[in-house]
Parts: structure tokens; sequence; C-alpha cells
């Protein structure tokens, strides 16, 4: 349930930031020490995470037999009473929001003229704390223009963890870690959410505000079918990193570039304190140490750089290794055609894990793949066990809050020309490649098939199709199908329904996965799922994990570089970057060319790391972050 209320914002008059004027350090300030969030409750108000008891997931999670206080939360009762509230006009509208739902956001709107994403997101995690779970998502639409909004987080409330089927859930304000068998570990977040009642006031954006942000990986289709795909039939797995990561984001900023403004919000869990009394001034609390934390003036130092590179100049990938040879790819293809041949699939999406060690840090090479290959969803989320930078161009799943959900289907490419005469001469001649539209128009057709899964019936349409979108380098056919959800579903159900598109897998889409986990040598991991956020709110919005670098956070035999750049400069650690690209296999595919067209797309990314490299590594003179 969702109601619009006045708006519940703490900022005072002009004058920006309310909170106190501490110094931004490399992390916030100290969380205040009051009640967390209890989730396993039995409270009929609180924000029960606890999994139905339907859906028999095999969790040590016991409920709490009384929702009486305890000793904490008389504490902040106490602390609530000598407050006084009573002229206090936000605290009215929060007082007067919390009567129609138990989830209630407080924000503040500060300038942000002096501040952006990327020196947000540093003033909220250090330079040196490359695994606490955050995130930064920017955007450009049409390869030069900012997407009008931004989204920073840290501190997650909660994480979800999950390989294969073994869920592990970490509750970071209670200091808790639970373990479990699930048979479906989207369905535990999906109820966790489910008896959160949020409050939407006027006066936030429409956008995503705070809930589950991470990834769900490619191999996260198994939970939809888990007897044609089991676990068990997947590749090799030589990583380990985690099939499912989300966290529960209560605290987040949000970036509105047309208005200069940025928002500063604190979701407030009612169920989880003693009274509104008490659960406002603790929301009060944890938003002013975020807006202190983020004062501009205060933002730390990163390191500067000149680009001395042309960005224009065609990649090579020889730094690279690949986790097949040239000719078990190209063996690839041709049993693919095999099978086409017998009528098992009409396409096949293979691909190729190219492998790069630099001592670029991760958050450098997301400020140069910024630069190399802005797109609509640029991304840096720090998540368990690796590190995720990527700029993909397309949409896995997007459901609005009036519950349209929208796919995309990105397919056909062609470079951008030097010249507007070439760049309209090149688009000719994509709009004319038969194979380029045949294998489009077979995805748009699985597009229309996964929304239809979730869609009333009746109302799945084809908004656009074959348009032709441009990027900094590449141009691609772009076709645009949407639905309206059906009633008793939600933004879960659209995502699993979505898990993976056809444009990284093939049609039809579970014979051509049962396929890949033939040919290819190494699980995927996050590569081809989704990535991207689960609002409070009901919206969601996952890109493709297409364009996407993957860097494992954990490494035994990492080199270190010292004595580098300007004096005192901290030691580089040597991070492995894993590039992985795929290409489109058909009846008539020349194996040699879709070899060279996955080689062609890593070595897209590839170039953000040297322009990494040159930049900033080895540079003397530089101020260093921290």
């Amino acid at each position: 349930m969702m109601r619009q209320t006045s708006p519940v914002c703490t900022t005072s008059g002009s004058q920006g930031c309310v909170g106190p004027a501490s110094a931004c350090r490399a992390s916030p300030s100290p969380r205040p020490s009051l009640p967390t969030p209890r989730p396993w409750t039995s409270s009929p108000q609180a924000c029960s995470f606890l999994p139905r008891a339907e859906h028999q997931h095999r969790c040590c999670y016991t409920p709490r037999a009384s929702a009486r206080p305890g000793p904490l939360a008389s504490a902040e009762l106490e602390r609530a009473l000598e407050a006084d509230l009573s002229f206090s006009p936000e605290f009215s509208r929060f007082r007067e929001a919390a009567k129609s739902g138990n989830l209630v956001p407080l924000y503040e709107r500060v300038f942000s003229d002096q501040l952006t994403p990327v020196s947000a997101y540093r003033c909220l995690v250090r330079a040196d704390d490359r695994e606490a779970p955050s995130f930064l998502f920017e955007s450009v639409i049409n390869g030069t223009q900012q997407g009008r909004y931004s989204f920073v987080g840290a501190h997650p409330s909660l994480e979800i963890v999950a390989h294969a089927n073994a869920v592990t859930v970490l509750d970071n304000e209670a200091g808790t870690t639970r373990s479990f068998e699930a048979p479906d570990p989207l369905q535990v977040a999906q109820d966790m959410s489910a008896p959160w009642s949020p409050v939407i006031p006027e006066g936030l954006p429409p956008v995503f505000t705070g809930g589950w942000v991470g990834y769900a990986g490619y191999d996260t289709v198994r939970y939809v079918y888990p007897a044609k795909l089991p676990f068990s039939a997947a590749p090799p797995d030589d990583r380990g990193l985690p099939d499912l990561h989300l966290a529960l984001y209560n605290d987040v900023i949000v970036f509105d570039h047309a208005t200069k403004l940025a928002y500063v919000i604190a979701w407030v869990h009612l169920g989880a304190h003693a009274s509104p009394e008490a659960a406002f001034l603790a929301g009060r609390e944890r938003l002013a140490a975020t807006a202190a934390a983020i004062r501009s003036e205060n933002a730390p130092a990163m390191l500067g750089a000149r680009v001395n590179m042309s960005l224009g100049q065609r990649p090579a990938l020889s730094a690279a290794t690949s986790n097949m040879t040239k000719a078990q790819f190209m063996a690839a293809v041709e049993r693919t055609k095999e099978h086409i041949q017998a009528g098992d699939v009409f396409q096949l999406v293979g691909s190729q894990r190219f492998e790069r060690c630099t001592f670029a840090d991760p958050f450098e090479i997301y400020r140069s793949l910024r630069v190399v290959n802005p797109s609509p969803y640029m991304t840096y989320l720090q998540a368990r066990g690796c590190i995720l930078v990527a700029s993909s161009p397309e949409i896995l799943c997007r459901v609005g809050l009036d519950g349209t959900v929208t796919n995309r289907p990105l397919a056909g490419t062609r470079p951008r020309g030097a010249t507007q005469e070439a760049d309209e001469a090149l688009e000719a001649d994509l709009l004319a490649d038969e194979k380029e539209l045949a294998e489009h128009i077979m995805l748009v057709d699985l597009g229309r098939n996964d929304v239809g899964r979730v869609a009333r019936h009746g109302s799945v349409k084809v908004e656009a199709l074959m348009e032709v979108e441009r990027y900094s380098h590449v141009m691609h056919i772009s076709s645009t199908v949407t639905g309206r959800l059906r009633p008793g579903l939600n933004a879960w159900d659209a995502l699993r329904a979505a898990l993976p598109v056809g444009t990284i897998s093939g049609a039809p889409k579970v014979r051509a996965m049962q396929i890949i986990d033939e040919l290819e040598v190494t699980r995927r991991g996050p590569y081809g799922g989704g990535l991207g956020h689960v609002s409070f709110a009901g919206g969601l919005d996952m890109a493709l994990a297409l364009r996407t670098m993957v860097i494992p956070t954990s490494s035994q035999t990492s080199l270190y570089q010292y004595g580098r750049g300007s004096a005192g400069a901290p030691p580089r650690r040597e991070w492995t970057v894993h590039m992985q690209s795929g290409a489109g296999f058909v009846a008539d595919s020349d194996p040699e060319k879709e070899w060279e067209e996955t080689v062609n797309k890593a070595a897209g990314l590839g170039r953000a790391i040297d322009l990494a490299e040159q930049a900033f590594v080895g540079q003397a003179g530089r101020e260093q972050e921290g």
C-alpha cells in the first residue's frame, strides 16, 4: 500500500543540509547506537523479513515470542520522551505518514553544484575499503546526454548471498549471520519485502530512493528451471562468486542533475522502534550523519589525471588471455551450427572470458570507463567477493511504479562513422543486413514472450521496432516491448520471467542454455545476468550485465607495486579483471568472424583499463586519494 502524504523533509528553508558540520571522513560518522531493525519478530506492525511458512525454507531464524521492548528499546523510548517534538513540523508530518504505512522516508535536499556522484561515493566509502558493499549508478543517454538521475549508497542494513541454493543472510545492524537452504533465493528477498507498506511522500523524485541493490548472475535462471537447468549441469565454477547478492539500502543519495539538487534519504522501519518519536529521532540522526559526510568542502581528494591517449583509437587485446583457445571457440561455433541444423535451436549466444592483470584500482577503472564508453547503465558495484564495473547499454527488465513492464532487445551493431555522412551510411548498411534483422526480430519475439508471461492478456505491445541507437563507439538496433503487470504479480516475478534475456542466451532460451552448458568451459557468473535495484516502492530496474568487468576481491597471489608515483604514495595491488563477451551463432556463422566479434567487444572494455593505467598508475606529483 502506498499513499501520497505531505513531504517528510527535514531541510530547513534554503539552507540545504541541516546536519552537523563534521568533517567528511573517508567513511561517514558512526551510526547512532539506537536499536536496530529486528527483522525476525512476531510483532504485527514490524517489518518482518521471515519467509512465509508455505515456502518452508530450511532456516534457523526463530521469531521472538514477544514484541515487548527490551533494554535498548526502553533506553530509546526514554530518549524519545525527553525530546520535545511537540513543536516540530517535521515530526508532525512523519507521525501523520506513519498512520499510512510501516516504512517512512526522511530526506533532505542539498545543493549539488559542488558535489558529484563520484565524490559523494568516495565520501561514504574509503579508497582502501574495496570489500564494503556499496554502489554508484550513473547514466548517459545516446552517448552524449547525461541521464537526469544518479544514485549512491553504502552501509546496507541487510544482505542476501546465495551460492546455488545455499543462502546466507547477513544482518549488519543486528550483527548476526544465518544460513539455510532455499529452492529459490530470490523468493527470500521477495518474502522479506512482503510486509513492508512504504509511504511515498510528495517531494521525492519518482525514481529509486531505497531498497534492494545488487546482482542476479546468469545462473539464477536455474532457480526458475531447476529440472531443465540444474546447477549440477553447469560448467565448472573456478571463481566461487555468489550467484546472487542483494543488499538492502535504507540510506541512499539521489542526484537530480536537472535541478542541481541531491536528495539524502533515510528510510525508517517503524516496527523496529518503540514509538513514532523514537523512530523519527533514529532516522533523523542517520540522515544527519549521511548529510554531514558528503559536505562538498570536506570531500576527500582524489588522484587527478590527464588523458594522453586517443579515445577513438581501436583498442587491442594483446595483454589479455582467454579461458578458451581460439580452436576451442571455433569448434563451439561449429557444434552450435550442428544443433541448428538438427532443429534444436535457431540461434545461440556463445561467449569467452578474457582475463587481464593491472595495477589500476577498480574505482580508477570505473572513472576511466565513464570517459571511454558512456552508456545508459554506468555501474560501480562493490559486492561480496567481487567488484562489478559496467557500462551496459541494455535493459534486462524494468517495472515502473505504474506496473508497466519493459523489455528492450538490443542486437545488431555497427561502428560509428568518422563523419555524419559515414555514420548515416553505416546506419543504412545495418538496417539492410538481413542476418542482423532476422536475429533482432527473433529476439523481439523472445522479449514478447518474456513480458507476456507476467503481463495482462492483450497488454503486450511492441512500442518501438528496429530503431537505431547511437553510443560513443557503436550503434545498435533497438526495439521496445511493454506490457501491464498482471494483478497478484510484482517486480520479482517480472525479473524471474526475464532471466536471462535472449540476447545473451539464444532461442529457444532454455534449450540454448542447455547447449551453452555443454560448450562453455567455466560458469559465467555475473556476466549475462542482471544488476540494478528493486525499490521499496515496488519498481525494478535491472541492466543486462554486458560490457561488465568482474574483478574478484579475494586473491592470495596478487602482486604489489611499491615506490611508484608521488612521494609517500601507498603501494598498489595488482587486480585481475575478467571481461566476458559473446556473439550470436546462427546457421551461416563464420567461426573466424564470431571469434573476432568477441575479441573486439572485450577489447572495448580493455580500453578503459588502458586509460586508467595511463592516467593514474605510476604518475608522479599527483595528489593521492585518502
